[in-house]
Formats: C-alpha cells, sequence, structure tokens
C-alpha cells in the first residue's frame, strides 16, 4: 500500500521547492522590469510571468510525463542531444552561472551596503564566497535533510520578512508609477517575455526533478506515479508562491522612481526601496531575505549537479562532485557580477527556447504519435534561431544577423525561434509519415505506449 502524505507535510514539500526556485538573482529582475516599463508594467510582466512562473509549472508537469529526469526527456529528440543539452544545462545552473550569481548578488545586497572602508573590495569578496560556499556545502551533504532545512525551517523565515517589506510598499506606497523607459515603449509584452528568462526557472525546474526525488525517497514515497503527484502539488505551491512574489517585486519597482531614481540593476532597487520603506531596518530585512534565498538556491543548484554527475559518472562520488563544483563556483564568483551575467547570458538565449520547446513537444506528443522525427524537426527550427540569438547577445556581429534573418517574422524581438520551430515541427511530421515512424505515445499516468498509435488506449 502506498503511503499518504498529511497536508502539513505536503505543504513543507512545497516550500522546499518554492525555496529552490526563490534565489537572491531570481527576485532581482522583476523589480527592474518595473522600474523600466513604468505604466506598461502590468503588460510587460504578463510576458514575463509567462516565461519565469507560467511554464515553471508546465515545466514540471511535462518532467513527470517525461520520465522524471531532464536526460530521459531530451532522449525523445537524440541520446547524443539529451547528454549535450543535459550537460551544458547542469553546468550553467550550476558552477557556471547560477551559484556564482547567486554570491554575487547576496554578497552585493546582503554585505556590500554593510562595510563601510570600501578599500580592498576583491578580498571580502573572496573571504565572503568562500563562507557561503562552505555553508553552501554543509546544508548540500544529506539531501535527506533538505525537507526540514528548507522546507519547514528557512522558507517561512524569509517569507515572513519578504511580507513585511511588501505590505509596507502597498500601505504606504513610495511614490506614483512612472512613465515607461525607451525601451518599454514597444514590444512591450515580449519584452517582458524574454526577460523572464533570466529568472532561469523553466531550466531550474528541469534540474531539480532527479534531486526533488532524491530527497523526497526518505519519506517512503517510492512509485514513480506517487511522485509524480507529489511533484505536481508542490508545483502548484511553488507558482503560487511566485506568482504573488513576482507581481509585488514589480510592484516595488515600478513605485520607487519617485523615492529613489532609476537604478542599475534590481539588486539596486531592492536594496534602496527596502531602506527607503523601513530606513535601515530595511536593509537588515532585505539583506537577510536575500541571504537566505541565495543559500536556498545555492543548496538545491549545487546538490542537482552534483547528483546529475554522479549517475554519469558513478566513479566519482556525490560528496566528490560537491567540493569539486563548489571550488569551481567560488572561482568564476570572484570575477564579479557584471562577468558573470555578460558570460552567461548568451546561454540562456540558447537554453531558453529549446527548454520552452521541449515543454511543448511534450504536451503535444500524443497528436504527433511522439514521433522522433518531430522532435528532431523543431529541435532543430529552435535551435537555429536560438543560436543566432545567442549570437546577437554576444556582440558577434548582431546588425549584421538582424539584417540577414530579419526577414523572420519576431526575430529582432528574439522570438523568431516560434516560427522556425513551427516549420520544422511540420518537416519533421512530412517525414515522419513518408517514413512510416514507430510511434511512442503517453497515457494519463505518464507512462510510454510504444507501437500502433491506433491501438493504443489512452
Amino acid at each position: 500500500m502506498e503511503k499518504t502524505l498529511p497536508f502539513s507535510q505536503v505543504l513543507a514539500i512545497g516550500f522546499m521547492l518554492f525555496a529552490m526556485f526563490l534565489g537572491a538573482g531570481n527576485v532581482i529582475f522583476a523589480p527592474m522590469v518595473g522600474q523600466q516599463a513604468g505604466t506598461n508594467t502590468w503588460i510587460a510582466m504578463g510576458g514575463f510571468l509567462i516565461t519565469g512562473v507560467g511554464l515553471v509549472l508546465l515545466a514540471i508537469i511535462a518532467l513527470t510525463r517525461g520520465g522524471g529526469t531532464v536526460e530521459r526527456l531530451t532522449a525523445r529528440v537524440h541520446p547524443l542531444f539529451a547528454v549535450i543539452f543535459s550537460i551544458l544545462l547542469f553546468l550553467t545552473l550550476g558552477p557556471i552561472y547560477v551559484i556564482p550569481r547567486t554570491t554575487s548578488v547576496v554578497y552585493e545586497i546582503a554585505i556590500n551596503p554593510l562595510i563601510q572602508v570600501k578599500e580592498n573590495t576583491s578580498l571580502y569578496l573572496l573571504i565572503f564566497s568562500a563562507i557561503f560556499i562552505l555553508l553552501t556545502i554543509f546544508l548540500s551533504w544529506n539531501t535527506t535533510k533538505f525537507i526540514d532545512r528548507l522546507g519547514k525551517l528557512i522558507t517561512p523565515i524569509f517569507g515572513i520578512l519578504l511580507l513585511i517589506l511588501i505590505v509596507k510598499s502597498i500601505i504606504t506606497p513610495m511614490g506614483k508609477i512612472g512613465a515607461p523607459q525607451e525601451n518599454y515603449m514597444s514590444g512591450i509584452f515580449l519584452k517582458g517575455f524574454t526577460q523572464g528568462y533570466y529568472t532561469m526557472d523553466v531550466l531550474a525546474a528541469f534540474v531539480f526533478g532527479g534531486i526533488f526525488i532524491k530527497s523526497i525517497s526518505s519519506l517512503g514515497i517510492k512509485s514513480e506515479k506517487e511522485v509524480s503527484k507529489l511533484f505536481i502539488k508542490a508545483g502548484f505551491i511553488t507558482i503560487i508562491g511566485l506568482i504573488a512574489l513576482q507581481i509585488s517585486m514589480a510592484w516595488i519597482g515600478a513605485s520607487s522612481v519617485e523615492a529613489i531614481g532609476y537604478k542599475d540593476n534590481g539588486g539596486e532597487v531592492l536594496a534602496q526601496s527596502a531602506k527607503a520603506l523601513l530606513g535601515q531596518m530595511g536593509i537588515y530585512i532585505i539583506g537577510t531575505v536575500i541571504f537566505l534565498t541565495g543559500i536556498t538556491t545555492n543548496v538545491a543548484c549545487l546538490a542537482a549537479v552534483s547528483e546529475y554527475f554522479e549517475r554519469i559518472v558513478p566513479s566519482i562520488s556525490y560528496k566528490k562532485w560537491l567540493i569539486l563544483f563548489s571550488i569551481l563556483s567560488m572561482i568564476i564568483t570572484n570575477f564579479g557580477l557584471n562577468t558573470i551575467l555578460t558570460f552567461a547570458s548568451p546561454i540562456l538565449m540558447l537554453l531558453y527556447p529549446l527548454a520552452i520547446a521541449m515543454i511543448i513537444l511534450i504536451f503535444a506528443n500524443n497528436l504527433f504519435n511522439g514521433q522522433q522525427s518531430v522532435y528532431v524537426g523543431t529541435m532543430i527550427g529552435v535551435g537555429f534561431v536560438a543560436v543566432l540569438d545567442a549570437l546577437k547577445d554576444a556582440k558577434v556581429s548582431p546588425e549584421a544577423i538582424n539584417n540577414i534573418f530579419g526577414f523572420i517574422p519576431l526575430f529582432e524581438s528574439g522570438a523568431g525561434w516560434i516560427i522556425t520551430g513551427i516549420i520544422g515541427f511540420i518537416i519533421g511530421l512530412i517525414v515522419a509519415k513518408t517514413r512510416n515512424e514507430p510511434t511512442t505515445l503517453i497515457n494519463m499516468a505518464g507512462q510510454e505506449i510504444k507501437g500502433d498509435s491506433s491501438r493504443v488506449p489512452l
């Protein structure tokens, strides 16, 4: 008989997953959208919430329907694609980008404002990053403790502190919402849509699947069906929390201009807004929130990437991978936040469209009988433009690329991959029908059924 968990335990698991998604870097983008979009904030946030929040739940469901791990999901395209995509994804969500970004953001918001002497800041960053990474290692050492540490302890603390800041911003707003800046006067929805990429939560959903399953196994949940159900329930709790949070962060940014002026990044917007709303106490509150959300994300990402590499290279243990990736993360952290953001942005422009396309294909799987050529064709179509977008973001001949490929609808807005993906889908469908490829359907329980689609019960 399958074990049934009480609601309080399900809620704690939901809080754990919410804490894993809600990182210090995650909360700095919506305030910036609010500041820049002004009176167009809610249009921009419509796009932002689709990629930054809504697709997260779809990614979680797609993961449960696609085999439970990102490598099984992407193997529907090709085994080699699965390996390359998964390795690039896990390294980006781990030591190359997310962990260094999160550590740097925590330092800039929670620690740097408290430092009186502004000399030798690189030394302070080195010391802080070493301590922060050591704490991350400690909390990541045993994945069976995640629910107690993240879900029952850390999440309620930073949740209450954030609520204080949000409620104060509603009761006593810092000012009126101003006019939109130039980059939010046209293409507003799509601008918000692409800004949602930077939360990285859709990619994180793919990454957290394995570590989520591992962390709840200690509760006696063993069957794939029950794990999937629990993952989806926790996903709904996470989505409700993320929607409320991102809308609140956008409101704070949009209403902050009169009080603090325009800032260069969302971290500054949050820190200065907290001070404007609550005085010096606001600095301590937002610093604590950013510290706690930063540590939860680092723990989740470090554990996930170590668990993945232990899976593909079992000769090296989880704990050895943990230490190796921690050292690499600390080294990259000390290049500074601007360098980290500049380096990783093109990778996001490449990975995000591919991830979104995979989610759509999983949900549409039974419409095209799960035939591999459709997956391949779609990914080639999406990947072609995604590579061009990544090159543009890396400042590799952006004007020349726009001139050559600007005929593709939505290309200059960063969404040209939608059209080429649809074309690739159609071509793949034609190829699959021509070759009479075998089918792979997914039933209501998320199980794959191979064979003649006309005789497969769903």
